[in-house]
């Protein structure tokens, strides 16, 4: 059997705002580097045996360090001391099966070090990476400015997950009401119920994490809390909608029943119209038969057996008896 790959592991240095070194895995080094002024950011895709080493150089909490190993954690933002621990709860969003995958993403920002751990799907670090370098001022601020703007970008990959749940809710209005005789979606209704309900776990607890961080004055200069203002105001209008898209969807599955139930009795009444015309026309032609039968029979001593109008009697009385079951029958709307 081949090996495991190991996991993918980047560790940068920056002084200023600008990269001065990346690569090291000496972590004792790196922490030396994070004390002595400059920003430290290491970045794993999952946290397997080297992350004790990590930890143990930095030293994150051991409670902090327990979660991240064994990850499945709820979105929740904690404080060690004068170190921030974050977990987010990233989301995408696959068209083709119509399903919310979700991650977590880790976030450890101390005095010169930040650490971030994914686990699952999760934002694109690097492209976080490329557009906090290509802007050192921001980079300057420290730990912050890649606590800030990962979160940021957790935030900002919600919008496509929730314009692709619109865009689902809109087919099943569509299908929901369309006159041709399609399957009804309940199950697609269920389905997508279940992953706003995901959705929403995942965006329920930023809010009050962000509120918390901004109340506490954790942000150290104004600039910071404008970013984290912006931030809050995605995030509320994201939970908003969730919240409208599970409202509409509780509507939507409300009136799939209503629909459903409708078309169960227009076909219950369809039988019930059917089984009443075969059973009047099985009457009329039953009745005229059963004296046909009667007179049919070959015995001698029968009455009116040899009378002379017999015949034209007989006949008289099948049409009569056919023309009043088929006069009852009609006023009863069973014809």
């Amino acid at each position: 059997m081949g090996s495991v790959p190991r996991v993918s592991i980047t560790a940068m240095q920056y002084r200023d705002g600008v990269r001065v070194g990346d690569g090291s895995t000496d972590w004792p080094a790196l922490a030396a580097a994070a004390a002595s002024g400059e920003l430290v950011w290491i970045d794993m895709d999952q946290a397997d045996e080297r992350f004790p080493a990590v930890a143990e150089a930095f030293h994150l909490h051991p409670l902090a360090v327990e979660d991240t190993l064994n990850a499945h954690q709820r979105a929740k933002l904690e404080r060690y001391g004068d170190v921030l621990f974050l977990v987010m709860r990233p989301a995408t969003y696959d068209d083709p099966t119509e399903s919310v995958a979700f991650g977590e993403l880790h976030v450890f920002a101390g005095p010169g070090f930040a650490i971030s751990v994914r686990h699952g799907d999760g934002p694109d670090v690097a492209a976080v990476r490329a557009d906090l370098e290509a802007r050192p001022q921001v980079l300057r601020r420290g730990s912050g400015a890649v606590f800030d703007a990962l979160m940021d970008r957790v935030v900002d990959d919600y919008a496509p997950v929730a314009k692709g749940i619109q865009d689902d809710i809109d087919q099943i209005e569509d299908a929901l009401f369309a006159e041709r005789g399609e399957a009804t979606p309940s199950e697609r209704i269920y389905k997508l119920t279940r992953e706003v309900i995901g959705f929403q776990r995942a965006i329920g607890p930023l809010p009050g994490m962000i509120g918390g961080l901004m109340a506490d004055d954790i942000p150290e200069d104004a600039e910071e809390h404008r970013y984290l203002r912006n931030v809050e105001d995605h995030v509320l209008r994201l939970a908003d909608q969730a919240e409208a898209f599970r409202a509409l969807l509780d509507n939507l599955l409300h009136v799939n029943l209503t629909l459903e139930t409708k078309a169960l009795s227009e076909r219950s009444h369809a039988q019930d119209v059917q089984m009443k015309k075969v059973s009047s026309w099985a009457a009329i032609i039953f009745a005229p038969t059963l004296v046909g039968t009667i007179y049919g029979m070959n015995f001698d001593n029968m009455p009116e057996l040899h009378w002379q109008y017999g015949y034209l009697f007989a006949l008289g009385l099948m049409v009569l008896i056919a023309v009043a079951l088929y006069a009852i029958f009609k006023s009863r709307d069973w014809l």
